[in-house]
């Protein structure tokens, strides 16, 4: 499942856990929380929030079931993870225009920006006639998206006091109950009996229910204190773009480097990559990694809180901690379907079904930590989480094995589910927690931005051992089972480096 972005969006997906600000004082504050989430005055928010974030999950869920049916049609194998891969690095640059547009305007222009280039994204990749098409169109459809999480995280971070925070972000994470029941099975339905077009194109009338819904409230946030300096803003928004778009280019050669050979069987003329051989094109491929770190670090460092690039204790572990997390979820979750409908020959509805069961318990994780969580307790739930990952993330790679029953894979991807609903809300809490006040989109942008590219690397590198292994003549299921181990390997630094939340001398 690809909580990608929004949740799952994600990705944005689920999000944050709850933590109320011990001694906190003011009448105002506390009636504030004794009235919640529904409160007159937060109750258009919280309801169009919900609602987007309902859209993305049905997106997400749906364009991974019906993914391995797409590269079937449109013979495009070799390129299935940079559909995946695609949409994130596109969705870098958005996130980082998002946040800093944010904070000298407000949520409500890159919201409506982001709903736009998200259709159009939709459009062109359901009309699309060729692999290579549809990964051009979700570059431009991650671009759009990459606006949705930032506004999610910074409205809630203005509107909601910390105390029944969480609450709403546990919200957020319920919006995928009812995409995570019905979605996966209905998108393999209509997929296999309508055609996968439908998969994208159906989802347009929604956009533009869940933009008149949310954008009125949004006009109405109130200007976070202190006041932004706009001017100073908008000098630092177009060096922030250059390192957006460097940090996505330098992403892209570090995958194209991984994976010379899904470029060259993706997109070359027949015959050109078999002729070089899969030793060659990983030779050939050495230089483009080696460039793409070169642009990619420093942008990455530039786009991140400081100390983040060397890994320093306090928020900017946090924000790496992030990108390992869904680097060690998302690059598998990829090829979940994939694994089910390509090597175990199950039909797309019921390979759904283990894309629904994390998704619930993803929620459910939510939940646990929204109402176990100790005020500022946030790291024993990261490190729990980060250990129920990695176990979930090596059983299910047992599917792989055609002695083991297939069924397998819900209660497996369920447990997986179940430790990012406890870690990824925790982590978010924690940088908003941290994040100075009137710098929240610069903060929660560059978290996301981590988030993001955990998933692109997550999922480029897995397809790149898929097409590593094709290029080579072997079983897609050798490269699906390098995929699960790369993601096992994520989660396993992730929970070693978790100790790291903690600064010194705190």
């Amino acid at each position: 499942m690809t909580e990608e972005l929004v949740h799952r969006v994600p990705p944005a997906s689920a999000a944050p856990g709850r933590a109320a600000e011990v001694g906190e004082v003011g009448g105002a504050s506390r009636q504030a929380e004794e009235q919640g989430v529904w409160a007159p005055e937060r109750r258009a928010l919280a309801f169009g929030l919900i609602l987007t974030i309902t859209l993305v999950a049905f997106e997400a869920l749906a364009v991974s079931v019906a993914l391995p049916i797409v590269a079937n049609d449109l013979n495009g194998l070799a390129l299935y993870g940079w559909v995946m891969s695609v949409f994130f690095l596109g969705n870098l640059v958005g996130i980082v225009v998002a946040g800093r547009q944010i904070d000298a305007r407000g949520p409500a222009r890159p919201f409506v920006v982001g709903l736009v280039l998200f259709g159009i994204g939709l459009t062109v990749g359901g009309l699309a006639p060729a692999m290579g098409i549809l990964v051009a169109a979700r570059a431009v459809q991650g671009f759009g998206a990459g606006a949705i999480a930032p506004v999610a995280y910074v409205s809630i971070g203005r509107s909601f006091p910390e105390a029944i925070r969480g609450r709403m972000f546990a919200y957020l994470s319920t919006a995928w109950v009812v995409p995570g029941l019905v979605g996966p099975a209905l998108a393999g339905w209509v997929a296999v009996h309508i055609g996968w077009r439908v998969v994208f194109l159906g989802l347009l009338p929604l956009i533009a229910v869940a933009g008149v819904l949310t954008l009125p409230a949004l006009r109405r946030l109130p200007e976070p204190m202190p006041q932004v300096d706009e001017r100073a803003t908008a000098e630092t928004a177009l060096p922030a773009l250059r390192s957006a778009v460097r940090l996505s280019a330098g992403a892209a050669l570090i995958l194209g480097g991984l994976s010379p050979a899904s470029l060259a069987l993706g997109l070359a003329p027949e015959g050109v990559s078999r002729t070089l051989g899969g030793p060659v094109l990983a030779l050939i491929g050495v230089p483009f990694v080696l460039l793409g770190l070169a642009i990619a670090l420093p942008a990455y460092q530039a786009l991140t809180p400081l100390g983040t690039l060397r890994g320093a204790r306090g928020l900017p572990a946090a924000v790496v901690l992030r990108g390992l997390l869904t680097f060690a979820f998302f690059g598998p979750d990829t090829f979940v379907p994939l694994a089910l409908q390509g090597i175990r020959h199950i039909d797309a509805a019921q390979a759904g079904l283990a894309l629904t069961a994390a998704t619930l318990s993803w929620t459910a994780g939510s939940w646990i930590q929204a109402h176990r969580m100790a005020p500022r307790g946030e790291e024993r739930f990261i490190r729990a989480g980060f250990a129920i990952v990695l176990v979930g993330v090596a059983s299910t790679s047992l599917i792989l094995l055609p002695d083991v029953p297939v069924w397998v894979a819900l209660p497996t991807w369920a447990i997986t589910g179940l430790g990012m609903g406890l870690s990824y809300s925790p982590i978010s809490l924690f940088v908003i927690r941290k994040a100075a006040p009137g710098a929240e989109g610069a903060a929660t942008s560059g978290l996301t931005l981590s988030d993001t590219l955990g998933t692109a690397l997550g999922a480029g590198l897995a397809g790149a051992f898929v097409a590593l292994a094709v290029s080579l003549g072997w079983e897609p299921r050798v490269g699906v089972a390098a995929a699960f181990g790369a993601g096992t390997v994520g989660a396993f630094l992730g929970l070693l480096y978790s100790g790291r939340l903690r600064e010194t001398g705190a």
